[in-house]
């Protein structure tokens, strides 16, 4: 690679983004590879610099979590003084014997300010230095971390349920829940590498005290042995390059575990650290009047440094008079505001208050929330986008989308579909089992739940997943809570599709077909049909479960009539008659003959003489009415016992009437007329419907 295009690569890359692998190499190679003394000197300053980075930022984050990266900033710190530590005790041993400054400027210069000329009392100190943040500051950073995990994990479900009722009150909007639900679960998981980050820091300050007694040790070894030195100047050397190396890394370990102690301890609030010291520590001049009285009368006690003592009270009671005066000057300088007239505590209504009613809602309870958070998988996000796709390929239009919420009103368990708010379907899924469905076939019971199945009513059983295998062995359908809801609720869509095509939907419709035939949308609409009735016809066809796929043969029938009359029904019946070959495809999908049922010839006289009368079917006698309706759910049993499907074969002025007199009492059945059936079909009639 040439260094122009080198050059180019790194500018194309993000710095920030190199910035941490290049730091991880870095510390790597300081391990690996011998470092001159003025290296050392810029990577000892920079582990200072940093470490006081780390403790102001500390004092100045509002919350933990506006601190996020601090349990990897506290690792990496960790590593890099360790790298430091390996790469100086190199340079130590092999160039000690040169003189103090042979491991760098900094090391020596904290070596003589420490030691002061007394190895032993610098050992000491270096020693308790060590031990203060081993024993103090890091393990109690460490167990505030610990607790603070383990309190957070169990507010969890209490918050997540406080997120959900503001939700579901309408306080916040879906994207602030979903914020605050995120930042429930990084506390919970910052918290928790923190505990983990301390127990670095606390092996950090026992390898400072081991890399420093080795130090002093081999550096003995090395002088005296390999160097002829003696052992006073060999000490002299060694000690100060062993000391000054430990405390330039133990001062930057000391300041960032006090930052850690800092990060964890506080507890959450809109100030930073600086204010609510301040605000909160001097926030009241009767603590320091207090306080300035027990030190003054300390300082009166014979033995006692009257002059700091004295100082100390007289500065604490300054404050306390300096505050007193503060305030009353504060009170004085308000200006007096006249009494307002007492507001409404409600705001006047506006529009905004209205909210759009949802074509498709489904709300569940808080146990199916992660079926539909996506931050947990949200397996019934996908179901619900398949669901839609094959609606589309299978109906011929796109369904409104779903508008998933949850619902605390629920039970923990259950779910609620509803089409333009209202209820149109519900039930329960349980989360972790199985629902095993009876088809009509299977060989025993299962030990589980006894229920329904919620889309068709079938028996089943929740079982627990070890029985599933079991359960397809004895013939059950077997399928897990997801695949439950969205099988609902395809099934719901589908049913219902006639009134899930709005004048929008078949706009778009309309404008989807104008692509590819723009003269036929353009002739149809609205120069022969308003919008209004177009829709009428396709949910006139939806109703009766008829796919409206070929709008092109839709429009053109629509084209072809729309001069002749303009009343929906009739457009309907031509509709039907150009899709004929689609009806009786989607009925009978395999072979030439159609077994149907139809109607007695003197039932189908009487009828059309009531037609012919201009009465309606539904204005017959009662009695004949029941009778046909009992004679035709009978028949239709007896079609889907055979496997067959539940036709009724009418003349064509019938079929309407009859296919909506029979939509609520047998809705099972589907009424064809004559007109409709293709030319090479053959008829076979299993049933009569009136010959009794």
């Amino acid at each position: 690679m040439k260094l122009t295009d080198l050059f180019a690569w790194s500018r194309g890359m993000n710095a920030k983004a190199l910035a941490a692998p290049l730091l991880i190499i870095m510390m790597l190679a300081m391990m690996i590879l011998p470092l001159p003394a003025f290296v050392l000197d810029i990577f000892f300053s920079f582990n200072i610099a940093l470490s006081i980075i780390v403790l102001l930022t500390s004092l100045y984050t509002v919350k933990p979590l506006d601190f996020m990266v601090f349990p990897t900033v506290l690792l990496v710190s960790t590593m890099l003084r360790l790298s430091l530590n390996v790469a100086s005790t190199r340079v130590v041993l092999t160039e000690g014997h040169t003189g103090p400054d042979a491991a760098g400027k900094v090391i020596e210069a904290f070596g003589h300010f420490l030691i002061g000329g007394n190895y032993t009392v610098g050992i000491v100190v270096f020693v308790i230095l060590t031990i203060i943040n081993f024993t103090v500051v890091t393990k109690g950073a460490g167990r505030i971390a610990e607790v603070g995990a383990r309190f957070a994990l169990d507010a969890m479900p209490g918050k997540q349920m406080a997120i959900d009722a503001d939700l579901n009150a309408g306080l916040i909007a879906e994207q602030e829940a979903r914020r605050r639900r995120t930042e429930v679960a990084q506390e919970a998981e910052f918290y928790g590498a923190m505990d983990g980050a301390s127990k670095y820091v606390k092996g950090d300050a026992v390898a400072g005290i081991m890399v420093t007694l080795i130090n002093v040790i081999g550096g003995l070894v090395v002088g005296m042995v390999q160097h002829d030195l003696g052992f006073s100047a060999a000490s002299k050397i060694y000690a100060l390059l062993a000391i000054g190396d430990g405390l330039v890394a133990q001062i930057p370990s000391l300041i960032i575990s006090t930052a850690a102690g800092i990060v964890v301890s506080r507890v959450a609030s809109e100030q930073d650290i600086g204010n609510q010291f301040i605000s909160q520590l001097f926030a009241k001049p009767q603590v320091l009047y207090i306080t300035a009285a027990i030190v003054g009368g300390m300082g009166m006690v014979p033995g006692m440094p009257h002059v700091a003592f004295i100082f100390l009270a007289s500065s604490l009671a300054g404050a306390a008079y300096l505050m007193n005066h503060r305030k009353t000057e504060e009170a004085k300088n308000e200006p007096v505001q006249a009494p307002q007239p007492q507001q409404s505590e409600m705001e006047e209504a506006t529009w905004q208050d209205i909210l759009p009613v949802d074509t498709l809602g489904l709300e569940v309870g808080y146990r199916l929330i992660p079926l539909v958070d996506k931050t947990q998988g949200g397996e019934l996000l996908r179901r619900i986008k398949g669901i839609r796709k094959k609606f589309a390929q299978d109906i011929g239009f796109l369904s409104p989308p779903v508008h998933i919420r949850d619902n605390l009103e629920l039970k923990p368990s259950a779910y609620r579909i509803a089409l333009k708010g209202v209820e149109i379907g519900s039930g329960e899924a349980n989360m972790g089992q199985y629902l095993a469905i009876d088809p009509g076939m299977v060989s025993g019971t299962l030990p589980g739940t006894q229920t329904t199945d919620p889309a068709f009513g079938l028996p089943a059983y929740w079982i627990d997943s070890s029985l599933r295998e079991q359960a397809q062995a004895m013939g059950y359908t077997v399928v897990d809570a997801g695949t439950v809801i969205a099988t609902h609720l395809n099934h719901l869509i589908t049913t219902n599709a006639s009134e899930l095509l709005g004048r929008h939907e078949v706009q778009q419709l309309l404008d989807h077909l104008a692509k590819d035939a723009p003269k036929l949308i353009e002739d149809l609409t609205p120069r022969l049909l308003p919008l209004s009735v177009i829709q009428k016809v396709l949910q006139n066809l939806l109703l009766e479960g008829v796919h409206i796929r070929d709008m092109r043969s839709i429009a053109e029938t629509l084209t072809e009539y729309a001069p002749m009359s303009q009343d929906a029904n009739e457009l309907t019946a031509q509709v039907r008659i150009a899709l004929g070959r689609a009806i009786v495809q989607q009925l009978f999908p395999t072979g030439n003959e159609l077994t149907v049922m139809t109607l007695d010839n003197r039932l189908e006289r009487l009828l059309m003489q009531t037609m012919q009368s201009g009465a309606d079917v539904g204005a017959m006698e009662p009695g004949l009415a029941d009778t046909i309706t009992m004679q035709t759910d009978a028949a239709a049993q007896s079609q889907q016992q055979m496997g067959l499907p539940a036709v009724l074969l009418v003349p064509a002025p019938l079929r309407a009437l009859l296919a909506r007199f029979l939509r609520r009492s047998v809705p099972q059945v589907r009424v064809l007329s004559h007109a409709e059936l293709p030319e090479h079909k053959t008829i076979r009639v299993t049933s009569l419907v009136g010959g009794q």
